[in-house]
């Protein structure tokens, strides 16, 4: 079974995450930010991967390190439910329309964490969540998943659109990579034979 359970314990936050990676995409998020818990709702429906995450931080300070903990917790169950990534895609894509924005992302489970975040936001805020949070929220889960991450904003007017389509981008090229691949058997997808 491709699942993983990571507990997270700081002086800022305890998150307890679990995903199962050949999920359905259901989702119980509670982290205590409104629209936070949302876009990991997305997450988890568009890449089908099923994630139970429970996320109690410093709120009254701000989000910020509740936002991060989390993504670092989501990679690092990623990567241990990944294992040695035998039969795996390893690669996905998706270029994701949302009324007026659209967003492209490429990922590659390398093992290799980088991303590259081209999403200007509109706006600094949605509603009180700060929209600079996205891509501390996707950094982290490229360098604690070690995903090579990619996700450009080819156009775009309204912030809320924009953070959205980012998510639910990233989710279905993760639901791609993540993808066993019947032909490449146990396998593992590199000539290094290893990632």
């Amino acid at each position: 079974m491709r699942s993983a359970s990571i507990t997270r314990k700081t002086n800022e936050t305890d998150i307890t995450v679990m995903v199962d990676l050949d999920g359905t995409g259901r989702s119980e998020i509670e982290t205590g930010i409104g629209f936070f818990d949302h876009m990991l709702d997305q997450l988890s429906r568009h890449s089908l991967v099923d994630m139970h995450i429970r996320a109690k931080g410093d709120l009254h300070i701000d989000d910020h390190h509740t936002v991060e903990d989390t993504g670092i917790a989501i990679g690092q169950a990623l990567r241990e439910a990944l294992g040695e990534k035998r039969g795996i895609a390893r690669y996905g894509q998706c270029a994701l329309p949302m009324d007026d924005t659209l967003v492209n992302t490429a990922l590659d489970l390398s093992g290799r964490p980088w991303l590259a975040w081209n999403v200007p936001m509109t706006a600094s805020q949605i509603g009180t969540f700060d929209t600079e949070l996205v891509r501390e929220f996707f950094q982290a889960l490229s360098t604690h998943g070690g995903v090579t991450l990619h996700v450009d904003l080819i156009r775009g007017l309204n912030s809320h659109h924009i953070a959205e389509a980012a998510f639910k981008s990233v989710a279905r090229a993760l639901r791609m990579a993540v993808e066993q691949d019947p032909r490449k058997g146990h396998a593992v997808p590199s000539t290094k034979g290893t990632l």
